[in-house]
């Protein structure tokens, strides 16, 4: 097992539900400085394993383990983290339930009050704004790429529609409902120049059948589809202002974020898309927008196009030295 596991004992949601022995995954990077204030938060993302995040670390990079404490955290259901496929009573768990009980885990077990940096991708970007909202006092700067505070109508669209084909002989045969899945799926990762113009092939598949039975069925296939559906509950839930502290004013819980906000967004991300996070900037204090250009659509932020991620890396290199 290459990652740790942090005994939380039996948590209470936010439903009113109880896991028993609950445990948070998660995996350091370089070494924790004296002071404890070079700690950088990079939670996972729907379906990721810690090792889907570990492209954007690397010494030269933003997140340099020769620098920073780098805490690679998983969400719950993700299959390292107690999930529907290790624990006998799991119960479906909201943001505010994944990311409180991640703020035990930096402060009981690292004893960390600051936090330099949160940083995510898709749902780990939803973390991200979570984290800056419940806990504005302890992160100094924030990085949300390709998501968003709130899930918004059409992207809870998005999900019902894989959803539903997860669901396909979910009990007898729940690889034939994974396969549609994933199919399904192909259709919104990636944007339509993307299909248009045949990019797949730069990651060396030789036809269109052969990305989508070697790239998207290949990955959810290694996946628990119990876990699947779970992940897609938490997303669809999504809302940072879901809880007793914000009461649903997203605007509230947008603008009590006090850390230095970069959201960085692919340029056509089907699910979503720039807009959402302009609609954001009307509310952050001290937050700059920038687009990510190209035809990557929403995996314009998952590590898997080398131009993209020097982007990315060089904006986080670039809040990181920022006061």
């Amino acid at each position: 097992m290459d990652f740790s596991l942090y005994n939380l004992g039996d948590i209470k949601l936010q439903s009113g539900n109880i896991i028993k022995d609950a445990q948070i995954a998660y995996k350091t990077y370089g070494t924790l400085n004296p002071e404890k204030d070079n700690v950088i938060l990079y939670p996972t993302w729907y379906s990721g394993f810690i090792s889907d995040n570990e492209w954007l670390i690397g010494k030269g990079m933003a997140l340099d383990p020769e620098k920073y404490f780098i805490i690679i955290v998983c969400l719950f259901g993700n299959g390292q983290s107690s999930s529907p496929s290790n624990h006998q009573e799991f119960h479906n768990m909201t943001l505010y339930d994944n990311v409180t009980q991640q703020h035990r885990l930096i402060k009981e077990h690292f004893k960390v009050e600051k936090i330099k940096l949160v940083t995510g991708w898709s749902m780990g970007a939803q973390q991200t704004y979570q984290w800056g909202c419940l806990y504005p006092d302890m992160v100094e700067r924030i990085a949300p790429f390709a998501g968003s505070a709130k899930t918004a109508p059409h992207n809870f669209v998005f999900l019902e529609g894989i959803k539903a084909a997860l669901q396909t002989d979910l009990e007898d045969m729940p690889e034939r409902g994974i396969r549609s899945f994933a199919r399904v799926y192909a259709g919104w990762g990636f944007s339509q120049p993307f299909y248009k113009f045949e990019l797949w092939k730069t990651l060396g598949f030789t036809s269109l059948e052969d990305f989508l039975t070697n790239f998207w069925e290949s990955f959810f296939l290694k996946r628990n589809h119990k876990n699947l559906l779970s992940l897609i509950w938490t997303w669809q839930m999504g809302d940072i202002s879901n809880n007793q502290i914000y009461n649903g004013n997203l605007e509230k819980a947008l603008s009590s974020i006090k850390a230095k906000t970069l959201l960085l967004c692919p340029e056509i991300d089907l699910y979503f898309p720039p807009d959402d996070n302009r609609d954001e900037m009307k509310h952050l204090k001290n937050a700059e927008l920038i687009i990510i250009p190209g035809y990557w659509g929403h995996f314009a932020g998952g590590g898997i196009n080398k131009e993209d991620t020097v982007f990315i890396d060089n904006y986080l290199k670039k809040l990181l030295e920022s006061n």
